[in-house]
């Protein structure tokens, strides 16, 4: 099989052919149609996160066939159309067993701990990581499974703390965050979304696609929003970038008892002091998502109600598209089609 692996920071991923893998007991192989690319990605190509060994395949978005399953699978079968749940915990430790595998100590995510799905197959050892597709495009899944995933849960949780009619603001309109705006609308008690980014393009698209207001980053962007919402702020807050500046204007334009939730992995940090928070204002994260919360977000897209935008690329083109994803020069989230 032909495959994308990296070898090391600084260094351009290698297209090289490789054996093709075989279905482990209980596990299954998957013939990838699409392959996400992720900002995370980058951090793992420009050296930011360790790696158990290299080289590797990356690539933790993946969605496609059925080629085959190991023995004793029944749940699935050659030919069905599956999305990839990337969380590979172990599957027997606390929080594996409650269904927060995204959780698990074990590291055994696909293009982390092992390899991943820039490549014509992809072996997942466990027959339960896969949600079947139904009508859905495996290209147009492929992204639901982190891009739309991660944004989902962080929106279920702050949920509570917004009443109906209340108002939540998306920082951040890239591959994450046209996915958010979708997912506020489709599951909140119809909130006021408000999107939030430094790119004019990025705002107008955010507007076409349900945000009832764009706020353009930076300078007096908290005034503005608290403005929009009569002076109360919104009542959730989805920080998709999490730079100092993000933060800021975060907690700047949260309402009291609101929430703040930091998804984005920029490295901002906040001073933590009594009188520089709204009160009881909650600040937390939100990491990736469960099989669940998956399975919920398929269903959605099933509708109709949430849908990736897809720019296809084919698995040459990888190197290119990195370059493209650090200059800020991706609309939505590009899929790489192994098998196109």
């Amino acid at each position: 099989m032909r495959a994308a692996r990296f070898y090391g920071p600084g260094e351009a991923l290698r297209i090289e052919e490789l054996d093709d893998p075989e279905p482990s007991a209980g596990g299954a192989v998957v013939r990838v149609r699409g392959a996400g690319v992720c900002h995370s990605d980058l951090h793992i190509t420009q050296g930011e996160v360790p790696l158990p060994r290299i080289p590797l395949v990356l690539g933790h978005e993946n969605a496609g066939i059925v080629e085959s399953v190991g023995s004793g699978v029944s749940d699935v079968a050659p030919g069905d159309a599956v999305a990839v749940f990337g969380a590979w915990g172990c599957g027997s430790c606390a929080l594996c067993r409650a269904g927060d595998e995204n959780f698990c100590n074990m590291l055994g995510w696909p293009g982390i701990g092992v390899d991943g799905g820039w490549a014509e197959l992809i072996s997942v050892p466990a027959a339960r990581h896969l949600i079947p597709l139904g009508d859905l495009d495996p290209v147009e899944a492929a992204p639901l499974t982190d891009a739309g995933l991660t944004p989902y849960r962080a929106i279920r949780r702050a949920l509570p703390h917004v009443p109906p009619g209340g108002a939540i603001s998306v920082v951040g309109v890239g591959g994450l965050g046209h996915l958010a705006i979708q997912i506020a609308r489709a599951i909140g008690p119809a909130p006021r979304v408000i999107a939030v980014d430094v790119a004019k393009d990025k705002l107008e698209a955010a507007l076409a696609l349900g945000a009832d207001e764009a706020v353009e980053a930076g300078g007096d962007a908290a005034d503005r929003i608290r403005d929009l919402t009569g002076g109360e702020g919104v009542h959730a807050v989805i920080d998709l970038v999490g730079s100092d500046a993000s933060l800021a204007t975060a907690v700047a334009s949260v309402a009291r008892r609101g929430i703040v939730v930091l998804v984005g992995i920029a490295g901002g940090s906040l001073p933590f002091k009594f009188a520089g928070l709204p009160p009881e204002c909650l600040l937390t994260t939100s990491a990736w998502g469960t099989r669940s919360e998956l399975e919920a977000l398929l269903g959605l897209a099933a509708r109709g109600l949430v849908r990736a935008r897809v720019e296809r690329q084919p698995l040459e083109a990888v190197n290119d598209v990195l370059a493209r994803l650090l200059g800020g020069g991706v609309d939505g989230r590009v899929v790489l089609t192994p098998n196109a």
